[in-house]
């Protein structure tokens, strides 16, 4: 970019072609492609096209939302009523109906804004046409483009070195983590990213043919995109709810045709009624609303989520690692004091000439090394013979001026090696101040990347380095002790620089710190991650191997971080979040980016995270209530000579008024409680008392239906106002604790119910009490109301024994 600045790409380019040959060109790094050969290979389809859109079509929406296997039932079932004639117990085809629409049009909702903010994200390129450096978006790149590739940068298409030279790491390919020194004539692979150097390479492979596309499409035949607990747990509820279906509406019909001889619209009626109780026809769309609306959530806040999946992570996570710099202090570095060593050899003019030499010739592809350029930036005629740039792993770079000598820059103990404690009473005052030190030396030799010699290091200068603090952190931090989140900074800055930091911005535990370069082998990193809350000196394969100890041990993982050194760790996180304004290839690796690069967001992240999936297991309860009682109860009744005892249309209206309605305001209701647990476990222990209690209560009113012999109308009115009498009590269990708004729904629903039986009773299947039949009900009603607050005082006492004996197993 030397000379030039990087300038907005013009217009987007046409929509993709298919290919026809266009000649290639070798065009001069300096020049690049001129405009007319970017549009003739545009419009021929040598473009660098993604393989597929990051989000699904209209068409594809529509389809799954539609074309769904419960859809299906509901069609067949609403089939056989039409065919015997009751059309009255039809209303649960209208309301599967609304359900459809509502799911799409919540995700084509999501959809347009998630397709906003990938289109705010999308990955850009530097390129150069025409003599000049611009940045275009890398969908937008051609063959035999000239691309400008700096640390960080992620290579968006397979090209070949043409000047200059890089190391890249070709980790999220090859799964090899060490850096690879690229020069001219090498090839440079899509997917790969830059860890150091600069470099100008020509594209030859682009689009669907590029190895990194080549790698996802491969995988994509025989690999489905794996889904969260919670999403996989619903798919195997469903699959075995459908497997059920069929046999046991088989079994109910013939039971009740045959052995009951009742009409065949009667046992048709039935038969419907048993089946749409056992479907949980709201939970899956209920499910998906919430997670669409999360993402919304989250966009507007400027936060992309690039896979739903996290959403459900977040709400899980108990331990956060984050890096020092960029996230708990500003990006920008400044350089704040030199100390010089040796004065009498090397003067602050010698340092100061060295410093402006070396920052002439170093590319300054890190926050610290575009620091030392802003401070150390004069004029120099020195000449460089071989430069070393800086990468995670050595923790140095290097220059080497003929007739000058060679000149180190870095890490005191890295370059000082076993020399450090000559060093150290010098460095130490500084760490403990919260600055990053760097050491310039002078080296007589050679420098080797593979190792250097400490005996040949002759310390010139200390340059002390600061971020500041961001404001917000303090608060933010406090926010997750609160939550009972713990905090780790896994930083490669020196441990004492890093837990001076940590406590100024409030992290607790920040006083146990720890180098990682004593940390030299697995187990010792096990025992670190439960023992020390700031890790200094780590390298990239190090974060990785915190991120796998910390979940070995049962920890929900997520992990912050804007560089390239950051990238396996985001990879392996449960929940990788990157800052916007780091490395490209961070963002690339990571679940969620924070648009703004702001740490405070996080917050509100891992808040909306444990919102919608408390959320969801609380109004989920509500819906498996009815699954649970109906399974049983058609079980039940293929061995009982009793007729099943509610219509679909009753059915129906129960699921509108203590389901369906009041879940889906549950479910965007503030819940900010650190998730535990499997998904179905919590559901189900929720909502068996519910599920129970409607069960032994419409047994003991088929009881008195075979004792007494009051008509079918009057079991099947009884039953349908007890079952609803019972749904508001889970509701209002649903609904603790309390406040205006959730008193609101109950209320709502509770008064919307006393109205929908007393003043329009006909029209949801009610018939018609005698006094007999009335006294029976009121008598159930108290039994109602005791049974349940018995079966709520017997699961919490389990509860209280279970996790007694969860404590006693960890305590051993």
């Amino acid at each position: 970019m030397k000379g030039k600045q990087a300038r907005k790409a013009p217009a987007p380019a046409p929509a993709p072609r298919p290919r026809r040959e266009v000649p290639r060109v070798s065009a001069d790094p300096q020049q690049g492609l001129n405009q007319h050969q970017v549009r003739e290979r545009q419009q021929n389809g040598w473009a660098n096209d993604p393989v597929e859109s990051p989000t699904k079509s209209v068409r594809e929406i529509v389809r799954e939302n539609v074309c769904t296997f419960f859809n299906f039932i509901f069609v067949v079932l609403a089939a056989l009523l039409i065919a015997v004639g009751s059309f009255d117990d039809m209303l649960f085809l209208l309301i599967a109906a609304a359900n459809t629409g509502i799911g799409i049009l919540q995700q084509l909702r999501s959809k347009q804004t998630i397709d906003k903010l990938n289109l705010l994200a999308a990955p850009r390129a530097n390129v150069v046409r025409e003599g000049s450096l611009m940045s275009v978006p890398s969908a937008q790149l051609v063959r035999d483009d000239v691309a400008e590739f700096a640390s960080g940068d992620q290579i968006p298409a397979d090209a070949t070195v043409l000047s200059g030279q890089v190391q890249v790491n070709e980790a999220l390919i090859t799964g090899e983590a060490d850096a690879i020194v690229k020069q001219p004539g090498d090839e440079l692979l899509s997917g790969s990213f830059v860890v150091a150097g600069r470099c100008r390479a020509r594209l030859d492979r682009v689009g669907a043919e590029s190895y990194a596309a080549r790698l996802t499409l491969e995988a994509k035949k025989d690999v489905t995109v794996g889904k969260s607990e919670m999403m996989s747990s619903l798919d195997k509820l469903i699959r075995i709810i459908g497997i059920l279906l069929i046999p046991i509406g088989v079994a109910l019909f013939v039971k009740e045709f045959v052995f009951l001889e009742r009409t065949a619209q009667e046992a048709v009626v039935s038969m419907v009624a048993a089946l749409i109780g056992m479907i949980p026809e709201g939970l899956y769309l209920l499910t998906s609303v919430a997670l669409a609306v999360s993402m919304i959530r989250l966009a507007q806040g400027k936060v992309l989520a690039q896979d739903m999946n996290c959403i459900e992570t977040l709400a899980r996570v108990d331990v956060l690692c984050v890096d020092k710099t960029g996230t708990i202090t500003e990006p920008q570095m400044e350089v704040g004091e030199v100390v010089y060593l040796d004065e009498e050899k090397y003067a602050q003019t010698v340092v100061t000439e060295t410093l402006d030499a070396f920052y002439h010739v170093m590319e300054a592809d890190n926050d610290t090394a575009r620091a030392m350029q802003r401070k150390f930036h004069g004029r120099s005629v020195w000449h460089a013979q071989q430069t070393i740039p800086f990468t995670s792993a050595t923790k140095w770079s290097a220059a080497v001026f003929p007739g000058h000598g060679a000149f180190l820059v870095g890490a005191p103990e890295f370059i000082m090696g076993g020399r450090y404690a000559d060093l150290k009473e010098a460095v130490d005052p500084w760490s403990a101040k919260g600055y990053r030190v760097l050491l310039v030396a002078e080296y007589n030799g050679t420098p080797d990347p593979a190792g250097l010699d400490p005996r040949r290091v002759c310390p010139m200068a200390l340059v002390a380095l600061s971020n500041r603090v961001r404001p917000a952190a303090p608060k933010t931090f406090r926010y997750f002790a609160e939550q009972g989140v713990a905090v780790k900074v896994i930083s490669g800055d020196n441990p004492v620089t890093v837990s001076e930091v940590a406590r100024q911005a409030g992290i607790e535990g920040s006083e146990k710190y720890v180098d990682a370069a004593t940390l030299q082998s697995d187990s010792a990193i096990e025992r670190a991650v439960r023992e020390y809350t700031v890790f200094g000196r780590v390298t990239p394969n190090q974060k990785r191997k915190l991120v796998r100890a910390l979940q070995r041990q049962g920890h929900t993982v997520a992990m912050t971080g804007d560089g390239v050194n950051d990238v396996l760790a985001l990879k392996d996180a449960d929940c990788g979040i990157a800052m916007a304004s780091g490395s490209e290839a961070a963002c690339h690796a990571a679940q969620l980016v924070l648009l703004n690069s702001d740490f405070s967001a996080m917050p509100r992240v891992v808040a909306e995270g444990r919102r919608v999936i408390n959320n969801i297991q609380r109004a989920a309860a509500l819906y498996l209530v009815k699954n649970i009682f109906s399974f049983l109860l058609a079980i039940i009744s293929l061995f009982a000579t009793f007729p099943y005892p509610v219509t679909p249309l009753q059915l129906s209206f129960l699921s509108a008024v203590t389901i369906g309605v009041p879940s889906f305001f549950l479910a965007l209701e503030p819940n900010h409680g650190l998730v535990r647990g499997k998904f179905l476990a919590n559901v189900f222990r929720s909502a068996l008392p519910g599920g129970l209690t409607d069960l032994f209560v419409v047994l003991g009113v088929e009881a008195f239906y075979l004792a007494f012999g009051f008509t079918e109308n009057e079991l099947s009115t009884i039953s349908a106002i007890l079952l609803v009498f019972i749904g508001l009590l889970v509701l209002y269990d649903v609904c603790q604790p309390f406040d205006w708004k959730r008193r609101v729904v109950w209320g709502a629903m509770a008064a919307a119910s006393a109205v929908a039986i007393f003043c329009f009773g006909n029209s949801f299947g009610l018939s018609p009490l005698t006094v007999q039949s009335t006294l029976i009900l009121l008598t159930f009603l108290g039994v109602s109301y005791t049974v349940m607050r018995l079966m709520l005082g017997l699961f919490a006492q389990g509860e209280a024994l279970l996790e007694r004996g969860r404590r006693l197993r960890r305590r051993r």
